[in-house]
């Protein structure tokens, strides 16, 4: 089996989460302008926000299409397999026996965008929850039942 790959309109909600941060930096320029604030040297806080959010938006659209070119995921025999990330290459196993639950979840981008993510739920290690984004919502059900269905035949098989 090959790793399967996210919906294309992952990205979308890469770039939107980017492009709110981009907005914080620009509404901080903005209100500075407003409040008539100055730095003793260089741009008017306006310029200098105005341009970091630039570069921010700019760099979180040239990483959302890096960051779907390289995140995978499969289903095997007895784990979940992931591979993701951008600078740092990330590859996780995460077995069947340890899973305690699965979710499913649609924030508001996503469901502007129709997508949904599948979050699984660990023992035994603090924040070591797996979340698969990008999925349709059938997709998404779909994964979250097959993936529950080799959690409870792993806890029997362990028994």
């Amino acid at each position: 089996m090959q790793l399967q790959t996210l919906h294309p309109r992952v990205r979308l909600v890469w770039i939107a989460s980017t492009l709110v941060s981009a907005g914080f930096l620009a509404g901080f320029g903005v209100a500075g302008d407003a409040f008539g604030i100055r730095l003793p040297v260089g741009p008017s806080p306006l310029a200098l926000f105005g341009g970091l959010a630039a570069l921010v938006g700019l760099m979180g659209v040239v990483f959302a299409v890096l960051r779907y070119r390289v995140w995978g995921y499969e289903v095997r025999d007895d784990s979940l397999y992931l591979v993701r990330g951008v600078l740092t290459r990330r590859v996780s196993s995460v077995p069947f026996v340890r899973v305690q639950h699965v979710d499913t979840r649609r924030g508001p981008v996503e469901r502007a965008v129709g997508l949904a993510s599948v979050v699984v739920y660990t023992a035994g290690s603090r924040g070591a929850d797996i979340t698969v984004p990008g999925l349709t919502p059938d997709r998404a059900t779909e994964l979250r039942e097959r993936l529950r269905e080799l959690a409870a035949d792993s806890d029997y098989d362990a028994v």
